[in-house]
């Protein structure tokens, strides 16, 4: 079949990250760093799908002067001791420098205390050395002693910068720049920016992923959203700005995919988070395809979407904040005229275990069969009198 051949010759020209990282000699965490700084260039496909890496690209690698050890240079990083053994001197002072911004990381991990702990490129270090040795003896400059008695840290603004900037220029797709800038900010700052809440859902699915996937325990990628967040109001007022710049030209070229609708790409079938296959998280909207009332899969008291793991509801009529039904005939809260139970009957029955009390919505006030039922009970309730 051509489908079939068309995905051999793929195959045979393209190979894992996996593979490639074996066959450069690359750790996993350096196959991935020269992955960021553009050192090597990987295939992502349009559709979805794991990066693959070109076999041009390896062979282009291999024949290198020096390989393996000078692709292995450009992508070793250094902690602090070891990056002012480099430099010549004392770890004290090469913090310093880092609080100062003197030299930017490039990564970082928790110890197990769980404390970050940054790292450096070793040759951007030996850069310094030669750019600006006043900085590595005697006293330090005004300029530097004025922002560390300020109690300035630079280390994080400047890893996020770097990696923000990074992350942009291997990134081509409008929608996906703009995902990269959001991420610095908080939803709170995010929702300023951007209020459609399907657009803030988009960006959470078309973020750029590292080459291998997001591995790491839970508190490195919580770390990581936390050190990725803007924090000082200059900073903050950029990010906005930049947004808004990179949304314009992203819905210029097309606008974010809705719930039911089919994908830009040409695929059928939008997915969206909660349906088949994703994870579930807050309800915020509703669909365009269910005809029964949805069920929220998170929090019921959610005003709205709180992240980029934003999951759609699976119903054409709104249901109201307060918890009351509003649309399709199916009355207020119970569900009147024998329909289906609304969002706060739903939560009702949760309380209650599965209970659910005789309603009068079944026939209302003034329906005959309510009224009498009610004096039935007046006479049984006269009748025991009297008989006391």
């Amino acid at each position: 079949m051509p489908m079939t051949e068309a995905g051999r010759d793929e195959g045979a020209r393209t190979v894992t990250v996996s593979r490639a990282a074996a066959e450069l000699e690359l750790k996993r965490g350096e196959f991935g760093l020269a992955v960021h700084l553009g050192i090597i260039r990987v295939d992502v496909p349009q559709a979805g799908g794991r990066a693959r890496v070109r076999r041009e690209e390896i062979d282009r690698l291999k024949s290198q002067d020096g390989f393996p050890e000078t692709l292995r240079e450009r992508v070793c990083t250094v902690g602090t001791a070891e990056g002012a053994r480099l430099l010549g001197i004392s770890p004290v002072r090469f913090t310093r420098l880092a609080r100062a911004g003197c030299v930017t990381p490039v990564a970082f991990y928790l110890n197990r205390y769980r404390a970050v702990v940054w790292l450096y490129l070793a040759q951007e270090l030996g850069g310094l050395a030669a750019r600006s040795p006043e900085l590595l003896v005697g006293t330090s400059p005004p300029w530097m002693r004025s922002r560390l008695d300020a109690g300035t840290d630079c280390r994080a603004r400047n890893w996020r910068s770097r990696r923000i900037e990074r992350l942009l220029i291997l990134t081509e797709d409008p929608w996906a720049r703009a995902a990269v800038v959001a991420e610095a900010l908080d939803p709170v700052q995010l929702a300023e920016v951007v209020d459609d809440p399907y657009e803030r859902s988009y960006f959470g699915r078309i973020r750029p992923e590292p080459a291998f996937g997001q591995r790491g325990s839970a508190a490195g990628r919580e770390a990581m959203a936390q050190l990725m967040l803007a924090d000082e109001p200059d900073e903050i007022l950029w990010r906005r700005v930049t947004l808004g710049m990179e949304l314009d030209s992203a819905r210029e070229l097309r606008p974010a995919p809705r719930p039911g609708e089919e994908r830009w790409r040409g695929q059928t079938e939008e997915r969206w988070p909660g349906q088949a296959g994703e994870p579930a998280g807050v309800m915020s909207g509703e669909s365009e395809t269910s005809a029964e009332p949805a069920v929220p899969v998170g929090p019921a008291e959610s005003a709205g979407p709180t992240g980029p793991g934003l999951a759609s509801a699976e119903r054409p009529e709104s249901v109201t904040q307060e918890g009351g039904g509003q649309g399709g005939g199916q009355g207020g809260e119970d569900g009147g005229g024998g329909g289906t139970p609304g969002l706060l009957a739903r939560l009702r029955l949760r309380r209650t275990g599965g209970r659910r009390r005789p309603r009068q919505a079944a026939g209302g006030r003034g329906n005959p069969f309510a009224t009498e039922t009610r004096a039935r009970h007046s006479l049984h309730h006269a009748d025991q009198g009297s008989n006391r």
